[in-house]
């Protein structure tokens, strides 16, 4: 084997070691802002509709929908990260990401304005999350990049459609309406 041979194999072997760190992200637009998830927990997008509202459940659970004969819960990842429920628009969509938990797999949806494009992050351009200055909560991100000129969000999905927070939350309304309705009324004596 020649040293030029040599090089040249070490060229490719460093490309594909590069390829091999980098994450295939899916974009999508949300307020104004980009956002991305990892591709591989996107099981497909769909057109926005059919959702079925559920009473009592928090203001970013928009509700449930029919995927195939399964019931997926639907977050407003706006109302989630603490801005107004999003307005449905001709190029809202839902997202349907697959969760892994203890108890096995389940799928979420979650509601954007557009969804952009697939694009790949090499690992060396991903920051670590901003302890200050974002616009949501720091464990719901997993990562800052910038694509395209501009800063992207790489969401931490496992905390932002966390199920058990989710309970907790759901557990605190119960309780709270649970406890306003057993607080005494006053009546004139």
């Amino acid at each position: 084997m020649s040293a030029l041979s040599a090089v040249a194999g070490k060229g490719v072997a460093k490309k594909e070691a590069e390829r091999s760190e980098a994450l295939q992200v899916l974009t999508f637009w949300m307020h104004g802002e980009m956002f991305a998830v990892g591709i591989l927990q996107v099981k497909e997008i769909i057109e926005y509709g059919q959702v079925t509202e559920i009473p009592l459940m928090p203001a970013f659970i928009r509700g449930v929908i029919n995927l195939r004969g399964s019931v997926v819960p639907v977050v407003d990842l706006g109302a989630r990260f603490g801005y107004e429920r999003q307005q449905i628009g001709r190029r809202s969509c839902i997202v349907i990401v697959e969760m892994r938990t203890d108890e096995g797999s389940h799928d979420m949806g979650m509601v954007v304005d557009s969804v952009s494009e697939v694009l790949e992050v090499a690992a060396a351009d991903i920051e670590p999350p901003p302890s200050f200055g974002a616009k949501i909560r720091a464990d719901f991100i997993q990562g800052m990049s910038k694509i395209n000129g501009k800063f992207v969000i790489l969401l931490n999905t496992e905390r932002v459609l966390s199920v058990d927070e989710m309970a907790l939350l759901l557990a605190a309304r119960a309780q709270g309406n649970a406890l306003a309705d057993l607080r005494p009324t006053e009546k004139a004596t």
